[in-house]
């Protein structure tokens, strides 16, 4: 019982959490990209566009985030580098496109953003390709 209440924290454990943490926001956004890659011809045109680029162009880079940066922080390459596309559209669709309702439509994206920022400050952790291509 005493252990559940101590702050004392192991390398592992931080390890795994970081696992965890990535494989949930990388494993979960990717469905979101796929949806949006899948209905692409149909839904760019009338595309929330927060930028002025156009529709089809702020798609692309949605699902560029959602999709591709996705896959590489599931499996930890670049991870910090991924992290900053889906920071970005995170932010706009919690602030602009939700009008930054934590509590109301934008609760996913404040817990999305929330995981991002996590990753982006404490890295991937040790089971990551980050770790395997630095060596």
């Amino acid at each position: 019982m005493k252990k559940i209440f101590s702050t004392k924290y192991s390398d592992r454990s931080v390890t795994f959490s970081l696992l965890l943490l990535r494989l949930a926001v990388g494993g979960l956004m990717i469905p979101h990209g796929l949806k949006k890659l899948m209905n692409f011809a149909t839904k760019s045109s009338g595309f929330s566009d927060p930028f002025h680029i156009g529709g089809p162009a702020s798609m692309s880079l949605v699902i560029f985030a959602e999709l591709f940066c996705a896959c590489f922080i599931l499996i930890g390459l670049m991870t910090r580098l991924a992290t900053i596309p889906l920071i970005i559209v995170m932010s706009v669709a919690l602030f602009i496109i939700h009008d930054g309702q934590f509590f109301g439509d934008g609760e996913k994206a404040a817990l999305f953003l929330t995981g991002y920022l996590v990753l982006l400050f404490a890295g991937p952790g040790k089971i990551s390709m980050d770790r395997l291509i630095g060596k």
